[in-house]
């Protein structure tokens, strides 16, 4: 009667260690996404500062793949506000996303291995009838 118990016990917890070890991923993965962005969003406003610097009449060439492609300074500031607002509003969305995962990360660390088997009835009862033995003792 132990080694089902035991079993069901290794199960429970490989598959707990499995989400822990996905949710740690995903954090990583958008944090690493939300310091890309950060760089897109800085590479961009110190670009527009410079290019501000200049005259307004003057033309500047835009890269586009292997070519560049001649453009008025405001064409090329708009693109440049254009890019920075588009990286905060997926700065603002990953964060969000980035926050519900540490939640999640956090709920499952608080609630630790014990309280998930807990909510298995089948290993509840041999567990508790384990403990009130240990405790006893």
């Amino acid at each position: 009667m132990a080694a089902p118990v035991d079993l069901e016990l290794k199960k429970a917890f490989t598959e707990l260690q499995a989400k822990v070890i996905d949710t740690q991923q995903k954090v990583k993965l958008a944090d690493i996404q939300i310091e890309q962005l950060n760089r897109t969003k800085k590479h961009a406003h110190l670009t527009d500062t410079e290019i501000m610097t200049l005259i307004d009449e003057t033309n500047m060439y835009e890269g586009v793949g292997r070519m560049f492609i001649l453009q008025s300074k405001e064409v090329i500031h708009n693109q440049l506000l254009e890019k920075q607002k588009i990286a905060e509003e997926k700065i603002k969305e990953l964060e969000v996303s980035f926050e519900s995962i540490l939640t999640v990360v956090n709920y499952k660390k608080k609630n630790n291995y014990l309280n998930f088997v807990m909510l298995n009835e089948n290993v509840c009862l041999p567990l508790f009838s384990f403990f009130r033995i240990v405790l006893e003792q």
